[in-house]
C-alpha cells in the first residue's frame, strides 16, 4: 500500500478538474493540462477532492500509485500557481541575453550559444545578466528546460565556471599540488 497514493488531493477553487476514464484535465485561469492516468489505475472526483485508487494491486500497479497521485497533485499546483527554475552563470564575462524567444549565452565558447526556449515556459534574464529565471505551469516540462540550459555548460570542478541551479552547491577540486 502507498501512504503517498492513499492521500486524497485537495481541489482549490477556482481549479476545474475532469476526469474522463483514464484521462484527466485540469484548468484554472488561462492554463491547461491533460494527462493520462497509466494502467491499472484509477482517477475520480470526490466532492473538492480527487483520489486515485489501486483497485487491482500488483507490483506494477503499487509501484505507479504515488508517482500518480504526485503529477496529479503538480498538474494542480501548477495551473493554480506555476513553477519556477532559477539558474544562475557564473564566471568572467559570461553572460545571458534574450531576444524574443531566443536565449543567447556567452559562456566561454568563440561564439554564443543561442538556445530557443520551447513554448509553455517563460524565461527572463534578471540581476544583471547572471540571472536565467524558467516560469510554467508544467513541472516536468520547466525542469527539462532548466537542465537542457545547464547542460549547455556544466559547471567545471576547478574554478566553478558554467551554468548552474540558484543554490546548488559545488565541491570544488584543489587543483595541482605537486612540486
Amino acid at each position: 500500500m502507498s501512504r503517498i497514493g492513499k492521500k486524497p488531493i485537495p481541489i482549490p477553487d477556482g481549479v476545474d478538474v475532469k476526469v474522463a476514464g483514464r484521462h484527466v484535465a485540469v484548468k484554472c485561469k488561462s492554463n491547461q493540462l491533460e494527462w493520462t492516468v497509466a494502467g491499472p489505475l484509477e482517477v475520480a472526483v470526490e466532492g473538492k477532492q480527487l483520489r486515485v485508487s489501486n483497485p487491482a494491486p500488483s507490483k506494477l500497479s503499487n509501484s505507479m500509485w504515488g508517482s500518480t497521485r504526485s503529477v496529479l497533485r503538480n498538474m494542480i499546483t501548477g495551473v493554480q500557481e506555476g513553477f519556477t527554475k532559477n539558474l544562475e552563470v557564473v564566471g568572467t564575462g559570461y553572460r545571458a541575453t534574450l531576444k524574443g524567444r531566443t536565449l543567447s549565452l556567452e559562456i566561454g565558447f568563440d561564439h554564443p550559444v543561442e538556445y530557443t526556449v520551447p513554448e509553455g515556459v517563460d524565461i527572463s534574464v534578471k540581476d544583471r545578466p547572471v540571472r536565467i529565471s524558467l516560469h510554467g505551469c508544467d513541472a516536468q516540462h520547466v525542469g527539462q528546460v532548466a537542465a537542457e540550459i545547464r547542460a549547455l555548460k556544466k559547471p567545471e570542478p576547478y574554478h566553478g565556471k558554467g551554468i548552474r541551479y540558484e543554490g546548488e552547491h559545488l565541491r570544488k577540486k584543489t587543483g595541482k599540488s605537486g612540486a
